[in-house]
């Protein structure tokens, strides 16, 4: 078993002021693959501490200095993608070859992006031609606070830590305690870049002890988080008293409308996208909302394609789902399912229980849910593992309808063959993205959501501004 008891304060590898151990468990036979430490008050102002000392002097680096560090962590992380993909599959369960190649391969992408996006960036800029004595200074907003999820580490690290290290920010990352490993290895390569002590430092902890000290820490000028809509509730009260300034990344409930003349693959391609990563992503399509004419025949493709879909061991290779992450979630999934069940829903595939012969490991059925209606706690919820339910629907206007009836707004998607029909439903969906046809978003597009899913975007641009703040200065030119 893997000792990763220490946390990264101040450009060094230290031991917890006091012992406070949890073990990591491997998704895949639940049984313990690491230990860790959980940090207290004592560990947190430490690292709090470091970031604080060192951000006068990092703030004032050349963007060039930071950029040529950026480089050259880019580089350590190629060189060290398979250990990435490993270290992620083993911690919350995605199987090998994506986990090398999804998993890991989203950090690197994220790094190179904002790389391009800082070398693009203006940070001083005029106001205007009518004001040519006035200038807009971006600066780095400070000391930040970033709290990361399990589902997608090295996506959702590198989406903070890289343009708040980039934009001139020192940081405390708290990374999800049930999935540390990947962030103490990204932490490792840092290191290796030789970015100075205190610009970035690494403390585990839960989200009751750690996560709590640095949202209401009042030397941290900014928390980001991504994970549940109830934590970052509770992040944004605790940063009130200070003032901070909070960006979250929530959850999602994505309508994916599927008009009757979408193209023939349409339907197979939604149900694998909400499969993937055992349904454990926020933007996954896990509703489907399909015009009558075909509703019938999209419920029998569904059904086709859950069926298909393998579940297995993440340490093995192949384009099989995983487990879900933790007996808790397996728990709150198969609560969910009930749920659906005494709701009146029915099962086309799937169900209770785990798939034959995964009876040790965190396992679900990939399970489809037909004649859903809206009002459903399972097309109302999140349940963030591999659970369709598709809705019929009769016209557009009721379609866009349904998809907008949600807390959430954060990717929804639209398959049609008129174009015309695509871009006006498009724009009047009440979410941070819309995809069409399966079109994936281009590289730097922001990522974040309307309502509950939260403020704030990561990613390109608009992800770099987040972490900055803006100055207006008169009399230079």
């Amino acid at each position: 078993m893997l000792d990763k008891r220490k946390f990264y304060i101040n450009g060094q590898w230290v031991s917890p002021r006091e012992a406070n151990d949890l073990n990591v468990v491997n998704p895949s036979d639940e049984q313990a693959c690491a230990v860790i430490s959980l940090g207290a008050q004592a560990d947190t102002d430490a690292a709090v501490g470091a970031a604080r000392a060192a951000f006068d002097d990092w703030s004032q680096t050349a963007l060039g200095e930071r950029i040529e560090l950026l480089e050259r962590l880019a580089e350590i992380y190629m060189t060290r993608m398979d250990e990435m993909g490993a270290a992620i599959s083993l911690e919350m369960g995605a199987p090998i070859d994506m986990a090398k190649a999804a998993q890991a391969g989203s950090g690197a992408g994220h790094i190179k992006n904002f790389i391009r996006a800082l070398k693009a960036f203006e940070f001083e800029r005029p106001l205007g031609a009518h004001a040519p004595d006035t200038r807009l200074v971006y600066e780095p907003i400070g000391v930040c606070g970033l709290i990361t999820p399990w589902n997608w580490p090295m996506n959702q690290v590198t989406l903070k830590v890289v343009p708040a290290i980039g934009s001139g920010n020192t940081m405390v990352l708290k990374p999800s305690e049930i999935a540390p490993l990947s962030s103490m290895l990204f932490a490792e390569m840092i290191h290796e870049a030789g970015f100075p002590a205190g610009v970035f430092n690494l403390v585990n902890g839960d989200g009751a002890g750690v996560g709590s000290q640095l949202s209401t820490h009042p030397d941290i000028d900014m928390i980001s988080f991504t994970g549940s809509t109830r934590a970052g509730t509770a992040i944004s009260k605790n940063a009130a008293d200070t003032i901070k300034r909070v960006a979250l990344e929530l959850g999602g409930k994505g309508a994916n409308i599927v008009f009757a003349d979408a193209d023939e693959k349409a339907v197979a391609r939604g149900v694998r996208h909400c499969f993937n990563n055992s349904g454990q992503s926020c933007n996954a399509p896990t509703r489907m909302l399909v015009e009558r004419s075909i509703y019938e025949r999209a419920i029998n493709e569904a059904r086709e394609v859950a069926e298909k879909t393998a579940v297995g061991n993440a340490a093995e290779s192949g384009r099989h789902i995983g487990p879900v992450v933790s007996e808790v979630h397996f728990n709150k999934i198969q609560g969910l399912i009930d749920k659906g069940l005494s709701e009146g829903a029915e099962l086309v595939s799937g169900g209770l229980g785990k798939p034959e012969g995964l009876d040790q490991g965190y396992y679900v059925r990939p399970t489809v849910f037909a004649n859903v209606n809206n009002d459903m706690t399972i097309a109302r919820e999140e349940i963030f593992g591999p659970v369709l339910s598709i809705i019929p629907f009769d016209s557009e206007e009721e379609a866009i309808a349904i998809a907008n009836d949600t807390a959430y707004g954060l990717t929804n998607y639209v398959q049609t063959q008129d174009s015309e029909r695509a871009a006006r439903v498009a724009r009047r969906l009440r979410s941070g993205m819309v995809e069409i046809n399966g079109q994936a978003l281009g590289a730097g597009a922001p990522f974040g959501g309307y309502k509950q899913s939260g403020n704030g975007r990561e990613g390109g641009v608009l992800g770099l501004e987040d972490f900055l703040e803006v100055k207006a200065v008169s009399g230079i030119a």
